[in-house]
C-alpha cells in the first residue's frame, strides 16, 4: 500500500523563509497567524490526513460510490473520516470568524489543499467544493443568504457544489437550457439537468447547497442571460432547521477513470426552489469567484498527485535492487545496486522533485497574493494583487495539472512493471491526476484564456504585474556572485524569450487570431517555466544565505541548490524550443482541411 507524509519542512521553508508570510500576515490583519500557529496547523493537518484519509485512498478507488434509486453511499470509512474532519475544524480554516471559521490566510488553505489532495484526492473534493461555494456566497450572496448558509458550510455540517455543465454544453455555457421561473415570493423554480457535478449527492452531510447556473426567461441571449441561484437539497426553515426535500435528485453517478471515491453526479432539477445570488443575468460574475478558486485548487491537485507519487517512487528506487551502476558497484554487500544509482531513474525523480517544489512555491505565492487582494488596506495594492492572480490562474491550473500528470506517470515508470499493478497504488495516482487536466476548464481553454483574455487586458496590465517583479529581481541579482551565474542568468535568458514571444503573439494575434490560438499552449508552458524559474532563483538565494549564515539544516539547503541547478540546466531550456514553435506561426496547424485529418 502506498504511503504519504506531508512535506512540512518544505512548506515552512517557502512560507517563512522565501515568502516571509509573518510580515504580510501582520500587515493584512492576520494577527493569529504566527509562525507557531501556522506550523502547528500544517503539522497537525499533515498528521490527520496521513493517518485518517490517506489509508482510505485505495479503499475509495476500489469500492467507489454506490447509487441506489437516487441515494448515493460513499466508500467504507469516508463518512466516519468526514465527521472527524469536521470535528477537528479543518473545513473552516480560512472561513470568516463571523461564520464560525478560524480566519486564517488563504495561503494556508492552499497548503492544506495540497496535503489533503495528496493524501486522498477524492475525499478532499467534498470539502474542496464546499469551500468554493462558500466563497461565492460570501462575495455575492445577500446578508440573509450568508447568515443562512455560511456557518454550516464553514463547519462542514453542510457541503456545497457548483452546477455549470449540461449534457449539450460544457465550455460554451451560453447554450445552457436550465430555466429559472420567477415566483411571487421572490424565489425561482429551477428546471433542467446538470452533469459532471462533483460531490453532487452523498451521505456525508445532512444538507447539500447547490449553486446553479440557469436562465431567467426573457433575459439576454447567450452567456449574458445566465444567472446564479442557491438551491439547497433540503429547504431551510427561518429558524435554521431543515424542511422539506427540494426538487433536486441524483439521476445517476458516472463510472470514471479515476477519483472513484468522489460522487460525480447527474442532477435533475424539477421545479426545485432556488434563490437568486447577486444580480439577474450576472451569474457568471458570481460563479467566476467559485471557478477561479476551483481552478487554483485543481492546479494544486496536479501538484499533489505528483508529490505523493514521487514520495512512493523515491522509496521504491532506494529499495529496489536491479543491476549495477555503470560507473561501478555501489552496494557490494548486496546482489545488485538500488535503482536510484541509474542516471535515468535520477532524471525522472529530479524532474518530479524540481516540478513539485517549484510549483509549491508558485502556488503559495499565488495564495499570498489572494490574501493581499482581499485584505490589503490600500486599494491600489489590492488591485495589483488581483491582477497578478488573474494572470497566474490559467497557468497554475493548466501547467500544474498537465505536468503533474506527466510526473505521476514518471513516478509510475520508476516502478517498471510493478507500477502497472494496482496493489502498488501508482496507477491510481495516474488515473486520479488525469481528470485535473479536464475539469474546471480543459487545459487548452486555459491557454486560450491566457493569450486571448488575460494578455490583452488593460493593454498588457495583467502581464506587467508578473513581468515587473521578475525583471526587477533579474536586474538586482544578475551580478550577485552567490546566485548570478547559476540561477539568475538562466532565468534572464528564459525571461527574454518570454518577452519576445509575448510581443510576437500580441502583434500577430491582432492581424490573425489563429496565430494567438496556435501559439497559446506553447506560450502558457513557456510562461510556467519562467514562473517556476523565478521561484527557484528566489529559493536558491535564500538557501545560499542560510548556508552562509551557518544556520538550519545544511543538507536541506544544499539539496535545494542542487535541485534548483537541475531545473535551470535541464528544464528551463525548454523555453527555447517553445519560442521556436511560436515563431513558426499558425500556418502548418491551420492549413489542413478537416476532412484530411
Amino acid at each position: 500500500m502506498p504511503s504519504y507524509t506531508a512535506p512540512i519542512r518544505d512548506f515552512q521553508f517557502v512560507l517563512h523563509d522565501v515568502l516571509q508570510i509573518e510580515k504580510l500576515s501582520n500587515q493584512l490583519g492576520f494577527t493569529d497567524a504566527s509562525r507557531d500557529v501556522i506550523d502547528a496547523v500544517l503539522e497537525e493537518g499533515g498528521k490527520f490526513m496521513s493517518e485518517v484519509t490517506a489509508p482510505l485512498n485505495q479503499v475509495g478507488d476500489q469500492e467507489g460510490c454506490k447509487w441506489d434509486n437516487g441515494v448515493v453511499t460513499t466508500p467504507t470509512g469516508f463518512k466516519e473520516a468526514y465527521q472527524q474532519y469536521c470535528e477537528a475544524g479543518w473545513g473552516g480554516l480560512t472561513a470568516e470568524e463571523k461564520y464560525g471559521g478560524q480566519g486564517l490566510p488563504h495561503v494556508i488553505g492552499i497548503a492544506m489543499a495540497e496535503i489533503q489532495s495528496s493524501a486522498n484526492m477524492a475525499f478532499a473534493m467534498y470539502p474542496g467544493l464546499t469551500h468554493g461555494a462558500y466563497e461565492a456566497l460570501l462575495r455575492h450572496g445577500s446578508e440573509e443568504q450568508k447568515d443562512m448558509y455560511l456557518p454550516n458550510m464553514a463547519s462542514g455540517k453542510w457541503t456545497g457544489t457548483m452546477n455549470l455543465t449540461e449534457p449539450h454544453c460544457g465550455t460554451d455555457l451560453g447554450l445552457m437550457r436550465t430555466k429559472a421561473e420567477p415566483q411571487a415570493d421572490g424565489s425561482y423554480l429551477i428546471t433542467g439537468t446538470k452533469i459532471f457535478i462533483s460531490a453532487g449527492e452523498h451521505d456525508l452531510a445532512e444538507n447539500i447547497i447547490h449553486l446553479v447556473l440557469a436562465k431567467i426567461p426573457g433575459g439576454p441571449e447567450g452567456i449574458k442571460g445566465v444567472s446564479l441561484f442557491v438551491v439547497p437539497k433540503f429547504l431551510v426553515n427561518p429558524d435554521g432547521s431543515l424542511g422539506a426535500r427540494n426538487g433536486v435528485s441524483c439521476g445517476s453517478i458516472e463510472h470514471k477513470m479515476g477519483i472513484h471515491g468522489n460522487s460525480t453526479c447527474v442532477l435533475n432539477y424539477d421545479a426545485a426552489k432556488g434563490w437568486l445570488v447577486g444580480q439577474k443575468h450576472k451569474g457568471m460574475q458570481a460563479m467566476f469567484v467559485m471557478m477561479n478558486a476551483a481552478r487554483l485548487g485543481v492546479g494544486v491537485q496536479g501538484l499533489s498527485q505528483a508529490e505523493v507519487a514521487y514520495q512512493n517512487a523515491l522509496t521504491y528506487a532506494n529499495d529496489r535492487l536491479q543491476g549495477r551502476a555503470i560507473t561501478g558497484t555501489k552496494a557490494p554487500d548486496k546482489p545488485a545496486d538500488p535503482i536510484i544509482v541509474h542516471p535515468d531513474i535520477r532524471r525522472m525523480l529530479l524532474t518530479i522533485k524540481a516540478f513539485v517544489e517549484g510549483s509549491r512555491a508558485l502556488a503559495l505565492w499565488t495564495g499570498i497574493e489572494l490574501d493581499v487582494a482581499a485584505k490589503h488596506p490600500e486599494p491600489e495594492k489590492r488591485q495589483e494583487a488581483e491582477d497578478l492572480v488573474a494572470f497566474l490562474t490559467p497557468m497554475v491550473k493548466a501547467y500544474m495539472t498537465d505536468y503533474g500528470y506527466q510526473c505521476a506517470t514518471m513516478a509510475q515508470q520508476v516502478y517498471g512493471g510493478h507500477g502497472y499493478i494496482a496493489e502498488w497504488g501508482m496507477e491510481q495516482f495516474v488515473r486520479d491526476a488525469r481528470i485535473a487536466m479536464i475539469y474546471e476548464g480543459a487545459n487548452g481553454i486555459q491557454a486560450l484564456d491566457l493569450v486571448g483574455r488575460k494578455l490583452p487586458t488593460g493593454i498588457g496590465r495583467l502581464a506587467r504585474r508578473f513581468f515587473h517583479p521578475v525583471s526587477v529581481f533579474i536586474e538586482e541579482k544578475m551580478m550577485d556572485p552567490a546566485i548570478g551565474k547559476d540561477y539568475v542568468m538562466p532565468l534572464a535568458k528564459a525571461f527574454a524569450r518570454l518577452q519576445t514571444a509575448t510581443a510576437l503573439i500580441s502583434e500577430r494575434g491582432l492581424k490573425n487570431p489563429d496565430e494567438a490560438g496556435a501559439a497559446s499552449w506553447d506560450y502558457l508552458n513557456m510562461f510556467a517555466l519562467v514562473a517556476l524559474g523565478f521561484m527557484w532563483a528566489r529559493m536558491a538565494e535564500v538557501a545560499k544565505q542560510k548556508l552562509a549564515e551557518g544556520v538550519g539544516d545544511k543538507d536541506f539547503y544544499e539539496t535545494k541548490l542542487v535541485t534548483a541547478r537541475f531545473f535551470m540546466e535541464r528544464m528551463l531550456p525548454d523555453t527555447a524550443a517553445q519560442l521556436a514553435k511560436i515563431q513558426a506561426g499558425s500556418e502548418s496547424t491551420m492549413m489542413l482541411k478537416a476532412a484530411n485529418f
